[in-house]
């Protein structure tokens, strides 16, 4: 198979068939699309719950694994109360490494009056690299009147920050910033490596939600081409995007092209994409809490999903796999 998310099809095929719901506490499971499980008990809160698994250095996989888990938990609407962190480590670890992850996730989780409830540390022989998996844990009323599934066609797509945050932020780090400093200055690529700064999108959601948002989805793994197509897949509709609205950063757009990537399939964690009557409105918004949004184009009455383009029109593919991939260090 493919690196990366596995493809829809295998997903379906191969996970989603294998799978059956018995308990009634379970309102919303494993699906296509579908970020966050969310389990009512009779309460006046549902509980959500998501899972993002991620291998990087250790000295960074703590910003990117728990902004994951907690951007899906707000992108379904809830607020986040609490994380747990499973840590998997190669044998050289030294323990100042394991020392350095777990106070960074705490400092993310104080951030947002997020708590570290449990979790489990192991070394394990057979890994490379540091992987870290957070199950992030939310609470929903049940009044409120939020699901993925209120989007539905003419609506207006609007798009929080920049794409291709998390991927430029980890592209400019490491062995992969030698490369860089062939080219470009370092000024350039310092500021690419703060973009970590704008991983969450805990903000955005919570404004989100009182200025008659119809449904999120946050941009992670594909970039936001795949992003689009999840959302418009599960919700059941089409799509009429203009790529020259998309937001991104002059700072994405040089690594890219010296990486040879499509920055619309880059790895875009800290950019959430949001469904509604008035795109517009959303986005004054989200501009009055300093936080940038941009109306991109609109869900259509139909299957098509087309990307617009001075003038040409293209069809908008199933995800792919993240271009995050598809760079070696030794290029």
């Amino acid at each position: 198979m493919r690196k990366g998310k596995i493809t829809e099809n295998v997903l379906k095929r191969s996970v989603l068939s294998k799978i059956t719901i018995h308990r009634n506490e379970v309102k919303n499971g494993a699906d296509a699309g579908t970020d966050c499980a969310v389990l009512s008990f009779g309460a006046e809160c549902d509980v959500m719950l998501s899972t993002a698994p991620v291998s990087a250095p250790a000295e960074d996989i703590s910003d990117y694994a728990v902004h994951m888990a907690l951007n899906n938990v707000a992108a379904a609407g809830a607020e986040p109360v609490g994380v747990m962190l499973s840590v998997l480590l190669p044998e050289e670890t030294q323990e100042s490494k394991l020392q350095h992850m777990m106070e960074r996730a705490q400092d993310i989780c104080s951030a947002y009056g997020v708590d570290i409830i449990g979790g489990h540390t192991e070394i394990m022989p057979d890994i490379t690299v540091p992987v870290m998996n957070v199950t992030g844990i939310g609470k929903r009323s049940i009044t409120q009147e939020y699901s993925p599934q209120g989007v539905g066609p003419d609506q207006d797509i609007v798009v929080s920050k920049w794409i291709g945050l998390e991927g430029t932020a980890r592209l400019a780090r490491g062995a992969y910033r030698k490369k860089l400093e062939t080219r470009y200055p370092v000024r350039m690529i310092e500021e690419a490596a703060a973009f970590d700064r704008y991983l969450s999108v805990i903000p955005e959601a919570a404004i989100a939600m009182k200025s008659g948002v119809c449904g999120m989805h946050d941009v992670s793994r594909g970039g936001i081409f795949g992003a689009l197509w999840e959302m418009a897949q599960k919700a059941g509709v089409g799509l009429a995007v203009d790529l020259r609205k998309i937001p991104v950063r002059q700072e994405t757009v040089e690594i890219c092209e010296f990486f040879e990537l499509n920055p619309y399939e880059l790895l875009s964690g800290g950019c959430l994409i949001m469904a509604a009557d008035n795109g517009e409105a959303l986005a004054t918004a989200l501009a009055a809490a300093d936080i940038p949004a941009a109306v991109i184009g609109r869900t259509t009455d139909g299957n098509d999903r087309v990307i617009l383009n001075e003038g040409e029109k293209r069809f908008l593919d199933k995800p792919k796999t993240d271009q995050i991939y598809n760079v070696s260090a030794e290029r």
